[in-house]
């Protein structure tokens, strides 16, 4: 179902949307991340994007017209059934979710997630999995961009049939490093390390 719309959006330039969710948590906090992140894909690799900032919802937006959603924020999510199943469906028919926690998602998320796969475990990525590798190298896993609780950063994903359809990020926070400059602060080149695995992530969505 996905594939042909995912294929069709490449050529005429490859987007993000960001998921926006109920529950009173920030999901429209640091608009300028994905654009930044689709330009420097842009700039660095033959992939052709379009560098807009476009959100859907998960019930009234079409979220099949997105091979590639974004989620993010620093508090509450609530997911209804409804919504639920259709996450459910969007990553079965090859949609990818990626979540970074902002700070304060984590127990939020994790719970959420189980209304989408009550039979699955989030499972934490080894440092030689392939999206670690397969445009810039990321030897130790997932770069740390900002500190939250002075924990190890961590890549966690959830597979369908063998495929990383959500990668979630942990104690790392590497989408404020694509935000405007003067938002964080980050130095140039924490900015680059998150630039680079954030075209890292795009890279594999689609090459897998």
């Amino acid at each position: 179902m996905l594939t042909s719309i995912s294929l069709a959006q490449v050529d005429s330039g490859f987007k993000i949307a960001r998921l926006k969710y109920n529950g009173g948590g920030d999901w429209y906090n640091d608009p300028s991340e994905e654009v930044n992140l689709l330009k420097f894909v842009a700039q660095n690799t033959n992939i052709k994007t379009k560098p807009v900032y476009e959100f859907v919802d998960l019930t009234s937006g079409n979220i099949f017209d997105y091979p590639f959603l974004f989620m993010t924020g620093h508090g509450n999510i609530v997911l209804s059934v409804v919504e639920a199943k259709r996450l459910r469906t969007y990553l079965e028919n090859g949609g990818f979710l990626y979540v970074d926690d902002d700070y304060g998602l984590d127990k939020a998320f994790r719970r959420e997630m189980k209304k989408v796969f009550p039979e699955k475990d989030l499972i934490e990525l080894p440092f030689n999995y392939g999206l670690y590798h397969c445009f810039y190298d990321f030897n130790a896993g997932v770069p740390k961009t900002h500190e939250h609780d002075n924990s190890l950063p961590q890549g966690f994903g959830i597979f369908v049939n063998g495929r990383l359809c959500l990668y979630y990020t942990y104690e790392s926070n590497p989408s404020d490093g694509w935000a405007d400059p003067e938002v964080h602060k980050d130095p140039p080149e924490k900015r680059e390390e998150a630039l680079k695995f954030g075209t890292n992530i795009v890279v594999w969505v689609l090459t897998n």
